[in-house]
């Protein structure tokens, strides 16, 4: 089963990506992967604004927490270094 995930998003000036992606668990962790990857090619600041699956549910603010958590994650494996 593929999902159709809709990501819109400012840097320079307001723009969207659209792509389908096969559905392994929750549509929520696949777009925030979607989300990472555009921010990895776009190679500056980009702020999201919505999230939208399949044309009509919109999970913006669930891929904010996971984008939250994660990011919390990575800054408490920060306290452990040698220096």
């Amino acid at each position: 089963m593929n999902v159709t995930i809709e990501i819109h998003y400012k840097a320079n000036s307001r723009a969207y990506q659209k792509g389908s992606f096969p559905l392994r668990g929750k549509p929520e962790y696949v777009a925030l992967e979607f989300w990472k990857q555009i921010k990895k090619d776009m190679g500056y600041f980009a702020e999201l604004e919505k999230v939208i699956v399949d044309g009509n549910n919109d999970i913006t603010n669930s891929v904010i927490d996971l984008e939250e958590v994660e990011r919390k994650k990575s800054d408490d494996n920060m306290d452990y270094l040698p220096f």
